[in-house]
């Protein structure tokens, strides 16, 4: 049987989904223990937390063939991961929920000029047409012609930027690396790397606080492995789309808990953003590998 032939569109569908809305469940618990908690502690304690429950599945599919002869492409990718999510979560913590996540989620317009800078990567014109749709939905939500651009605004883009050269690294790293080497360094790097601010900024958290963050970790570790079973079932240029998910997930929760609603201009911003992502996307090489944010 061919690949092709083992396509399951339905089910990766699926997977993929229910990892935005485990994602988008992260968002909330990391937004909740944000209240009390420093974003340095918020991180080192998703990292652990996260690598912790990762472990199981490591021992399940065995620890063989972790040896690695390309670490500095790791630490690479796990140093812009983590920077990734200290801007992220500070976003989360200074932000409606459903606009730090798009913010975020514009990291396929970065990647794919970070893709024609770092690999090369033919700039055609319809990639230039996407990126300029997305820069435009971008400005849309920082509104920074009528006085509304805030710094968290800011730090939630610039996560989007550490995203889009983590995964532009992972693309790189792919050419040799399986995908589970590749999740194993980067949570253990960022478990290791997220240890050294949280010394400076540690604060023992009360009871509710460390459970979100238990269940932030236990969230986002299962979000990773639906979008790798997601990814395993169907090509990533099929399937990418539906991780957009995310974002209305993260609405609806917004809406929910802290009565969030977008407005306009965002509105406008976030369909051009996911427009121009989801164009990106089907226009890159259809082997993917995730992130475990």
């Amino acid at each position: 049987m061919t690949f092709k032939e083992s396509y399951n569109l339905p089910r990766a569908a699926l997977a993929i989904t229910l990892a935005g809305l485990m994602f988008a469940s992260m968002g909330v618990f990391v937004r909740y223990a944000s209240a009390s908690l420093p974003s340095e502690v918020l991180v080192f304690l998703r990292n652990s937390f996260g690598l912790l429950l990762l472990l199981p599945w490591l021992y399940h599919h065995g620890f063989r063939n972790l040896k690695t002869n390309r670490l500095s492409g790791h630490v690479t990718r796990s140093v812009t991961g983590l920077a990734a999510m200290y801007c992220f979560f500070y976003a989360i913590a200074h932000l409606p929920l459903a606009e730090a996540v798009l913010l975020n989620f514009s990291s396929p317009i970065f990647t794919a000029i970070i893709a024609l800078l770092w690999l090369g990567e033919e700039a055609t014109r319809k990639l230039l047409l996407t990126i300029a749709i997305g820069f435009s939905g971008i400005c849309l939500i920082l509104k920074p012609g009528i006085g509304i651009l805030s710094t968290a605004a800011l730090v939630g883009l610039i996560s989007a930027v550490f995203a889009a050269m983590a995964m532009v690294s992972i693309r790189d790293l792919s050419k040799t690396e399986p995908t589970r080497r590749i999740v194993f360094y980067f949570s253990v790097t960022a478990t290791l790397i997220s240890a050294i601010p949280m010394f400076w900024y540690w604060q023992t958290p009360d009871l509710k606080p460390l459970l979100a963050m238990v269940f932030a970790g236990f969230s986002a570790t299962l979000g990773q492995l639906l979008l790798t079973h997601g990814y395993s079932l169907a090509p990533a240029a099929r399937v990418s789309p539906y991780s957009y998910n995310t974002i209305i997930f993260a609405a609806i929760y917004g809406w929910i808990f802290w009565s969030e609603t977008p407005d306009i201009l965002t509105l406008f911003g976030a369909l051009l953003i996911i427009s121009a992502g989801i164009i990106t996307l089907l226009s890159r090489p259809t082997r993917s590998l995730t992130e475990p944010d």
